[in-house]
């Protein structure tokens, strides 16, 4: 669908989605691993919302893409949906949904570390420089003040741990994306190529599972009410609602406005993590994540000038 062609109204809910919804699906993985190991959750999450996007395909005629297609799609839904979603469900075992939050909030540096071809534009711009010096800044004092609040837990080792699996898994978000602007075949639908990169997933996430013993040692008929709302929640809000806005405002927006959504989601995790898990984060946190959204906003500003321009 062309920019001018969308209705105002569904641009607008688009962005609600990305900004609100996806700022609220780290509580929503909180409440659903009260029952589902990680990976057994991400595996239910993917195969299910994809297999829904790919009978609503189908139903309505479209026709499966090629073989090569079809592996591109799904390379890049591991990567960015298992390496990126699933290890920060993984993470949230021991990392709050907050912490989770902020910690992604450095997706927008990695594309300028990992975009190549972009290379020329990114670090000829003091804009650029200067946003990575001070988002990276923001990291390392993050991860500082977040060992030094949890110095005197048993847990302050896992906590690091959580903390560096979070800076993976927004890395492979990160390749996984660009492998997908690149790599992917862009002349099918929108919603048939987020179902294949769903459907994938969600079945590489069955394996992992598999191999790291999560099957055995889950029983469905012990999943707590609060389990099954969260993966409920994750299928038909943060996949079927947010994942699927965000693929298409990127088609229809400049990505420098879509990518403002990592100003928003750290805020909209914290607050509802403060208000229905009593997580708790402290000022210097705070502080820390205020000069990650710093650096975000230094490093766009050369594309929000190109945007307005």
């Amino acid at each position: 669908m062309r920019s001018e062609n969308s209705p105002q109204w569904l641009v607008i809910l688009a962005f609600l989605a990305i900004y609100i919804v996806w700022g609220t699906t780290y509580m929503a993985i909180a409440f659903g691993l009260k029952g589902f190991p990680p990976f057994v959750l991400t595996a239910f999450r993917g195969v299910i919302a994809g297999s829904i996007l790919l009978i609503w395909c189908l139903a309505r005629g479209e026709k499966l893409p090629g073989a090569a297609t079809i592996g591109n799609a799904s390379i890049s839904g591991v990567l960015m949906l298992v390496g990126g979603t699933g290890l920060v469900t993984w993470a949230e075992q021991y990392v709050n949904s907050g912490y989770a939050a902020i910690i992604m909030a450095t997706e927008p540096f990695f594309f300028l570390l990992l975009d190549k071809k972009e290379w020329g534009n990114y670090f000829s711009n003091k804009w650029v420089l200067g946003g990575l010096v001070i988002g990276f800044t923001g990291i390392v004092l993050f991860f500082h003040y977040t060992q030094a609040t949890a110095s005197e837990t048993k847990d302050a080792g896992m906590l690091l741990t959580g903390n560096l699996v979070l800076l993976l898994g927004a890395i492979l978000w990160v390749v996984g994306s660009l492998y997908a602007k690149y790599k992917l075949d862009h002349s099918h639908s929108n919603t048939l190529t987020t179902g294949l990169q769903l459907l994938a997933a969600g079945l590489f996430s069955g394996l992992i599972a598999l191999f790291t013993g999560e099957w055995a040692d889950f029983n469905i008929t012990t999943v707590s009410l609060p389990a099954w709302g969260g993966l409920l929640y994750l299928i038909t809000m943060g996949s079927l609602v947010a994942y699927m806005a965000f693929t298409w405002l990127i088609t229809i927006r400049p990505p420098a406005l879509v990518s403002t959504h990592t100003y928003v989601n750290p805020v909209v995790a914290i607050l509802i993590g403060w208000a229905f898990a009593n997580e708790q984060i402290s000022l210097l946190q705070i502080i820390a994540l205020l000069v990650i959204l710093a650096g975000v906003l230094f490093t766009n500003i050369p594309n929000y000038k190109l945007a307005k321009g």
